[in-house]
């Protein structure tokens, strides 16, 4: 594996660049995985990021399986795709628009943690496995920097690498909020701050609505 790793290396280092360059730059799963860990704590940020590396897995499998290109080049399926991560983002940011914010106690963890693990990890699933440019960013990935003649295992630790770095930069995230002078700040302004996510999904809502497979 090492040795062809090593063979390789220039594909392993294009695909590194451009994933980091892709998930450091703010998105629907940044804003979900902030939203999270500021409202509830850094545990529910944690596990959303685990639920956007999770669905990394979905696009990376049909990607593989040849599928993606077809959902790219079908109208169909590629609108069918869009309108429903457009609904969730809409429904991630109306949820936001209408909170009223909360009566989180900042030193008592258990009343920060109203949200259950599995809940936050869904959040971040369905978030990522929803969106069309996710797939649309694997489909470039593996048919434009990754060379049909590379080993499907080298394909697929491609595609764990992809996973592993949404999930850890995402965890970072969610740590980094939860430093008790950020909280504390976000917690005097925080229906504001959880108004204006709203209008920021609703906007990737209406950019998601309004792409193509272009």
């Amino acid at each position: 594996m090492e040795l062809l790793l090593t063979q390789y290396l220039s594909e392993l280092l294009a695909v590194i660049t451009i994933t980091i360059l892709t998930i450091v730059t703010p998105g629907p799963d940044f804003i979900v995985v902030v939203r999270n860990s500021l409202v509830y704590s850094a545990r529910s940020g944690i596990y959303t990021a685990l639920g956007v590396a999770s669905a990394v897995w979905i696009h990376i499998g049909y990607t593989l399986a040849g599928i993606g290109i077809l959902l790219s080049k079908s109208i169909l399926l590629f609108s069918i795709v869009k309108y429903l991560g457009a609904f969730y983002l809409f429904y991630l940011g109306y949820c936001c628009i209408k909170s009223k914010g909360s009566d989180i106690d900042l030193p008592n963890t258990d009343q920060r943690d109203r949200i259950s693990a599995l809940k936050s990890f869904q959040m971040g699933f369905l978030n990522n496995a929803l969106n069309p440019k996710a797939t649309l960013f694997f489909v470039s990935l593996f048919t434009q920097l990754v060379s049909t003649s590379t080993p499907l295992e080298i394909q697929i630790t491609y595609g764990a690498i992809v996973s592993l770095t949404c999930l850890i930069w995402f965890s970072l995230v969610a740590l980094f909020l939860n430093r008790t002078y950020i909280r504390k700040a976000f917690l005097s302004i925080q229906a504001y701050v959880e108004k204006t996510m709203g209008v920021v999904l609703v906007a990737f809502g209406i950019k998601v609505a309004l792409s193509s497979t272009n």
